[in-house]
């Protein structure tokens, strides 16, 4: 599915799926988001409101690298930031609850 032609979540979300096919980008992705959401509630628990930007730079900087370094391919953030946030989120439930692999498993077969 070309990346240009998507013009619904549903459709975003499949293609979100096989852009993390490799176990190791979505661990990654896991492990930058949630360092981010743990950095998020320290800096608004200490008072360091500044210092929030960083969490976006760690939550991005995994997810990046895994797209860059093991996926090998652009990130969907590039084109879709918002659907691809969301979708960040969505992936973490989704491993958290076992339901990924079966994902990416119906994707690929789709």
């Amino acid at each position: 599915m070309e990346n240009n032609s998507i013009d619904n979540y549903s459709e975003f979300w499949d293609f979100y799926v096989t852009e993390h096919s490799k176990p190791l980008t979505r661990y990654l992705h896991f492990f930058g988001t949630a360092l981010g959401l743990v950095m998020l509630a320290w800096f608004l628990w200490s008072g360091s409101y500044f210092l929030i930007p960083l969490c976006f730079v760690v939550g991005y900087g995994f997810s990046w690298a895994s797209h860059f370094f093991v996926e090998k391919n652009r990130p969907a953030s590039f084109t879709y930031p918002l659907w691809s946030f969301a979708s960040d989120y969505k992936m973490m439930f989704f491993m958290l609850t076992g339901k990924m692999n079966s994902e990416v498993e119906r994707v690929a077969d789709g």
